[in-house]
């Protein structure tokens, strides 16, 4: 990753280019709209992956007492989200290989629209968590196929366009606990209105995807001889991809290196190729994969850690004496501080051989905030807010691991959704054990002398996942 072979083109890959061309009406015009249309639909698509979760979380008193959701249903709604993702997760690469990522990203979001609309009239605490389940399923899939849409799309731009969404998601997380309950006010004081008019922002996420609706095999038969779904097929090497041909030791997706090192874009695939990003290529033995495991422990530890921030962090103020709409908005901070961190650190990580230096710089960052918060509080809590905010940014720095950590676009699909299925199994416990430790203790020192413990080892473990490795070498042994 840190260095690119220097390569000339090929006279097949200028005749593959000019006969692409031939093929699509407008030539550059179209393929620069067509890269328009991907980027907005990833950022809308990231915006919608957590307000499911937060804005339940800012409207939960009034939530179980319409319901009449006893305590320890309403405690077991913090677990919900990760075992969501991680059941439905794994079913992403399955699903992309058979429908394309584009359909499956699309359909992601009406599950989540759809979801939003019904969970508030379901009529019951089972119809809740049945519609919540709908929208988290759309959550999920979206989650795993993000990395895998970047890598294969922005080969030369996986730091940016992972920056680029990891900002949306931090954005759209703080946007809903910041204006729902503000929103739910001015709609009359209804928390179904509050809820439901999340899927609005869900229902603006499909349209940019409608157009990459295609199955690959029509795609493939409106292509010409030789070629599949528009000239895409993500199969490492000798890939075509954009109507370009990639030769051994080239990078996947249509991009060239020069003999500066720098990466020039060789064409954008239109929306028949975007319909099959996951391609057909025989499958990792990925469970063979250290770096795979490493990253799937690496992911589980940082859910855990957000998790149990987004769950306490605000009940651990209010209970040193802060009053609560400050610790509401000590908790936005902690959430908004996601969303520069959040664009600045992919980039960084892109340009480093070893990721290893950026992990071990967050966790200290988390463990100075949990030693503020166990010692000084309310004295200090802006300070550990900012600092647990810093540490949050693990996110975006194991996404775009995913991405450098395999070379081809179906390789970074079943990382992508090992990876975050395993990982977020791992993190269902916290935020229960949290609880627990809170309830039967009395006070937060055991709570807190755990998120301590926990990130020792989500150290380890980013660090041996930063490593300048792959799952292709590592799993085909």
């Amino acid at each position: 990753m840190a260095s690119e072979e220097t390569r000339t083109m090929t006279p097949t890959t200028v005749r593959s280019s000019a006969a692409r061309e031939a093929r699509e009406p407008g030539g550059t015009f179209t393929r620069a709209w067509t890269t328009r249309l991907l980027v907005l639909g990833i950022v809308l698509s990231a915006l919608n992956l957590r307000p499911a979760i937060t804005s339940l979380g800012a409207l939960l008193e009034e939530v179980r007492d319409g319901l009449g959701m006893s305590g320890s249903v309403a405690g077991l709604l913090t677990s919900v989200p990760p075992l969501c993702f991680a059941v439905f997760g794994v079913m992403a690469p399955r699903l992309a290989r058979r429908f394309g990522a584009g359909a499956v990203v699309c359909a992601g979001m009406a599950a989540i629209a759809t979801g939003l609309v019904i969970r508030p009239y379901a009529g019951g605490t089972a119809g809740f968590l049945a519609a919540s389940a709908l929208a988290l399923m759309g959550i999920a899939v979206s989650n795993v196929l993000m990395p895998v849409i970047v890598k294969h799309w922005f080969p030369d731009r996986v730091g940016s366009m992972t920056g680029l969404y990891s900002m949306a998601l931090a954005l759209g997380t703080a946007l809903a606990a910041a204006v729902t309950v503000p929103l739910t006010d001015a709609l009359g004081g209804s928390w179904r209105s509050g809820l439901a008019l999340w899927a609005g922002l869900a229902v603006a996420a499909v349209l940019p995807w409608l157009p990459f609706v295609r199955r690959r095999a029509g795609g493939a038969a409106a292509s010409g001889p030789g070629e599949r779904a528009g000239g895409g097929e993500a199969a490492g090497l000798g890939e075509r991809a954009g109507g370009t041909e990639a030769r051994p030791g080239e990078r996947a997706g249509g991009s060239e290196t020069g003999g500066d090192g720098s990466a020039r874009d060789r064409g954008t695939p239109g929306p028949a190729a975007i319909g099959s990003a996951a391609g057909e290529a025989p499958r990792l033995r990925i469970t063979r994969s250290r770096t795979a495991w490493a990253l799937a422990v690496f992911f589980g530890l940082q859910a855990t850690a957000a998790y149990i921030t987004m769950g306490w962090m605000a009940q651990i103020f209010r209970d040193a004496g802060v009053p609560a709409g400050t610790a509401g908005l000590l908790l936005a901070v902690t959430m908004v501080m996601g969303v520069p961190l959040a664009f600045v650190i992919p980039r960084l990580a892109t340009r480093l051989p070893h990721q290893g230096p950026i992990v071990l710089a967050l966790g200290v960052c988390g463990l100075a905030g949990y030693a503020g918060l166990y010692l000084a509080p309310a004295a200090g809590a802006w300070a550990w807010a900012v600092l647990l905010g810093v540490a949050n940014c693990a996110f975006p720095l194991a996404l775009t691991m995913v991405g450098m950590r395999a070379r081809t676009g179906p390789g970074v699909a079943q990382l992508s959704a090992f990876a975050q299925s395993t990982g977020y199994l791992i993190s269902i416990p916290g935020p229960l054990l949290v609880g627990v430790l809170y309830q039967h203790s009395g006070g937060w020192g055991l709570p807190i002398a755990l998120m301590s413990a926990l990130m020792i080892p989500q150290m380890a473990v980013g660090f041996l996942a930063g490593r300048d490795r792959t799952v292709e070498d590592e799993a085909g042994r």
